[in-house]
């Protein structure tokens, strides 16, 4: 096998010797050397000797509504390891304009030999929508478990963060912050997490301000371009500070305050929801109520995991407490006309 060791060693940057005590199991070599060699075979077309072939998991399916918001790839990242410890292979379908929906990617699941299916903020978040399919699902005895809007027709386990107590951490700090003039930049009201994030800064606002103070709340789709058109409502009716529904909500409030000259945050103050990638490099950077989704990935796999095995996970919904993450987009107002 000389030259074929010759070719593994270059491709993977190592000696031949390091190459042969990988495919003879042989201590003393890296990990990432290790891998190295590994994935040479791989890429040469060189078929793994019988002990070092993959282990391929049991199947399953996680759904994503779209990748432009980078928490929904924040929770398959965090889901995927989480899995992959319990002896499962992830398989993710995301969801696009044009491309595959969440019906069919369920029948690919399904048809693929899923041993259950993860949905994330998908129909199930919308009230307006039907859950016969998952009831489907379930007289199959196929395990689900849903993430962010609850349904309480669906047999299955349910992940949420905790949407009243977000809204009370963002709207304590505004207030804190000397901002009395405040309004929610909110997604779709047909969508449970917008539905409680509404009560809950309704909730806020009467037991911060006090019950007259006028709740303002606009409703957009979780976009920039929804946050734009939030932003331009809620400015216009004197907002200096504005909680979102999301970080891309903020991002589109962000870009219009720019538009309209105003100061972030001498003017208004910005506080999105998610913690996502998008909010430590937003300009200013952006405070933010952090979604626990490392903790929830790890509550999902385990109960997950216990229904396929035969141990059901409680069918009430399971609850997380966010976090506030102050950044530079909140402060106290600089024109004190503001207030």
């Amino acid at each position: 096998m000389g030259a074929t060791l010759a070719d593994i060693a270059a491709h993977a940057r190592v000696s031949e010797a390091t190459v042969s005590r990988v495919l003879n199991e042989r201590p003393g070599v890296a990990q990432s050397k290790r891998q190295a060699v590994l994935t040479a075979l791989d890429v040469l077309g060189y078929e793994r000797p019988p002990r070092l072939r993959r282990r391929a998991g049991r199947p399953v399916g996680l759904v994503l509504p779209e990748l432009t918001n980078p928490v929904f790839p924040a929770f398959a990242q965090a889901l995927g390891p989480n899995f992959s410890r319990r002896g499962f292979t992830p398989l993710v379908g995301v969801q696009s304009e044009g491309g595959l929906d969440e019906d069919e990617y369920i029948d690919i699941f399904v048809e693929s030999g899923a041993t259950g299916i993860v949905f994330i903020s998908g129909r199930h978040a919308d009230l307006n929508l039907p859950t016969t399919r998952y009831q489907e699902l379930r007289d199959l005895g196929l395990p689900l478990a849903f993430v962010n809007g609850y349904r309480s027709d669906v047999d299955a386990p349910f992940f949420s963060a905790d949407d009243a107590s977000a809204m009370d951490l963002a709207v304590r700090h505004l207030v804190a912050m000397g901002h009395r003039s405040i309004g929610l930049a909110n997604g779709p009201e047909s969508f449970v997490p917008a539905q409680r994030k509404a009560q809950g800064f309704r909730d806020a606002i009467h037991n911060s301000l006090g019950a007259e103070v006028p709740v303002r709340i606009e409703a957009a789709l979780y976009s920039d371009d929804g946050g734009t058109s939030a932003a331009r409502a809620l400015i216009a009716d004197g907002c200096t500070g504005i909680v979102c529904a999301s970080d891309m909500i903020a991002v589109g409030v962000l870009a219009e305050a720019r538009r309209r000259g105003l100061n972030v945050p001498g003017d208004l103050s910005v506080v999105g929801f998610d913690d996502s990638a998008i909010a430590r490099h937003s300009w200013p950077p952006l405070t933010t109520v952090r979604q626990p989704v490392a903790a929830m990935s790890i509550s999902i796999a385990d109960a997950f995991v216990g229904e396929i095995n035969g141990v059901p996970a409680s069918r009430s919904e399971y609850f997380f407490q966010p976090e506030l993450v102050v950044r530079d987009s909140t402060g106290p107002l600089s024109r004190l006309d503001r207030l």
